[in-house]
């Protein structure tokens, strides 16, 4: 998607923290009247939120059954988390294979 002109610094950083921080920033983010409708904080939110909850149970999941792996599935999981939060951070719109589109499919971004 092409990068839409009204996309500000602080839309940037919020998407950016919304990825890092996941899924805390974006339930944050959601209550913020001034921050949940402007398109591109509320697409890289939406998915950022989405991409989180995957996280904590694919993670959990991984790191339970690779019990000698010490938390690294979920470190690497979190660790694409960030790339995209970088990539969003340039002012990007990024797709996250199966979220993205499940979340446009729901009318969500």
């Amino acid at each position: 998607m092409a990068q839409s002109m009204d996309v500000t610094s602080d839309d940037k950083l919020w998407a950016l923290l919304a990825y890092v921080f996941t899924p805390l920033v974006p339930i944050i983010i959601m209550l913020m009247p001034e921050k949940k409708d402007r398109p591109f904080l509320r697409a890289h939110n939406v998915q950022a939120l989405v991409w989180g909850l995957v996280n904590a149970v694919l993670g959990s999941i991984l790191s339970t059954v690779l019990f000698f792996c010490f938390g690294l599935p979920w470190l690497v999981i979190w660790g694409i988390g960030v790339y995209w939060g970088f990539k969003a951070y340039q002012g990007q719109y990024v797709t996250i294979p199966v979220v993205t589109d499940f979340v446009k499919k729901q009318g969500w971004a």
